[in-house]
């Protein structure tokens, strides 16, 4: 079941994301805990395809992979720029948020420096013989004490869009490679998040000798909505909030993330502010008020090809229900969100772990619940967000997943950061 010259390590982690590379961080020169970070791809990549130029984080350059655990780590974001020599140009720029491309280069610096990541390399199979998890990759076998997935997401579309997908209607993660060479077509832009946003004012801030003929921005919601970012709405995003979340029953809990959800997939300000002014220009200084079609409260219910070479999307409103809209589109762009990539390396644990509805059901300290010895784990990132919240896949809380994890492989437990001023849970007795 084993070679006996298979490496051993304390931890082995599948994937090499921003959950990986924290915890990789996190684990770097440490002799007593051996581990290995290993990813499918050739070389380190975050969302590339999707990186739209003048798109920026949502959150405080603080949330990089260690600062909120960790801020003395040679791995922050500041150390980053700092190695760079560029923090003084940084600070000069006065960004109002991080640059996701910067962010991104900041990434691959970091994976760059931990040795122990390694890019090329698949995970095939995740088994437990013994008391040891045998990993087996399409270039070895591997012995680990623990296993920490962190494979992040995939694009999502509706189930009726997928046979047609290719060509002239895409996800946004490929919006950079698909998006191009659209002057004079019709676009629609389906779905009213950041993505969705981000995309619908690159279209429309193209030279004119490019720009299409029309974009329409299709949503669900009933409008575009702002990223809810106050102070107390960040509470959400604290440590002790999600303890208090993953205590509470599946239905409040499902509850919460659906009320909850413009605290982490609104639209940032500024891009609102600025796709409203440049409609503003093409509507009444420009002379192009043909270009923009604002269309939220509006589900999309089937995409179908029509000709010349074009789809017909049926759109239904819900202002009635009832009431059935088409539009006609050259290209359809779909920003409809991610959903946890699958694991199907998993497969031969897979009747030993308990799930709670679609996933795998975790416990405090985001290792799988099994039948397993409780010395060792299968931890989870991102991919508790029924159990933990909408902060589970968000960078706020990257850095303190990954020191609860490594924690719990150390046999230790750091010290906690003060609670947050809301008080989560009820009191009893007299105050």
């Amino acid at each position: 079941m084993r070679s006996e010259s298979a490496a051993r390590y304390r931890c082995v982690g599948i994937g090499a994301g921003p959950a990986n590379l924290s915890l990789a961080a996190m684990l770097h020169g440490d002799p007593e805990t051996p581990n290995l970070v290993i990813d499918r791809k050739a070389e380190f990549s975050w969302h590339d395809d999707q990186l739209i130029p003048g798109a920026a984080l949502q959150v405080s350059l603080f949330k990089d992979l260690v600062s909120l655990s960790d801020p003395t780590s040679p791995f922050s974001f500041m150390a980053y720029l700092h190695d760079r020599g560029r923090i003084y140009h940084y600070l000069n720029a006065q960004f109002d948020s991080v640059p996701r491309e910067e962010f991104r280069n900041y990434l691959d610096w970091a994976s760059s420096r931990i040795e122990n990541v390694v890019f090329g390399e698949e995970a095939r199979s995740v088994d437990f013989v013994g008391d040891t998890f045998v990993v087996r990759t399409d270039k070895r076998t591997l012995l680990a004490d623990n296993v920490v997935v962190g494979v992040g997401t995939v694009p999502w579309v509706p189930q009726f869009a997928r046979p047609h997908l290719g060509g002239t209607q895409f996800h946004v993660s490929e919006f950079r490679s698909r998006a191009a060479g659209l002057r004079d077509r019709r676009v629609a832009v389906i779905g009213g998040g950041q993505s969705g946003a981000e995309a619908f004012l690159d279209l429309i801030s193209r030279p004119d000798g490019e720009l299409p003929h029309r974009v329409s921005w299709l949503s669900r919601r009933r409008n575009y909505f702002p990223l809810d970012d106050s102070p107390f709405t960040n509470e959400f995003y604290m440590p002790c909030h999600s303890d208090y979340f993953a205590e509470l029953g599946p239905s409040v809990r499902a509850e919460v993330n659906s009320q909850q959800v413009l605290t982490s997939d609104g639209i940032s300000e500024a891009t609102a502010r600025e796709i409203y002014q440049r409609i503003y220009v093409h509507r009444f200084i420009t002379g192009a008020p043909q270009l923009t079609g604002l269309y939220p409260n509006r589900e999309v219910v089937s995409v179908e090809p029509c000709s010349p070479e074009g789809w017909s999307i049926s759109v239904r409103h819900n202002d009635p229900a009832s009431c059935l809209e088409i539009f006609e589109a050259d290209v359809i762009i779909w920003a409809a969100g991610f959903r946890p990539a699958p694991m199907d390396f998993l497969a031969p644990l897979q009747p030993r772990l308990e799930r709670e509805n679609d996933e795998y059901q975790v416990d405090a300290d985001f290792a799988a619940c099994w039948d397993g010895p409780a010395d060792r784990n299968l931890f989870l990132q991102n991919a508790a967000r029924g159990q933990r919240g909408l902060a589970d896949p968000n960078l706020s809380l990257n850095a303190w997943r990954s020191q609860r994890i490594v924690d719990r492989i150390r046999g230790v437990r750091s010290r906690d950061q003060h609670p947050a001023f809301i008080e989560w849970s009820p009191k009893t007795g007299a105050r």
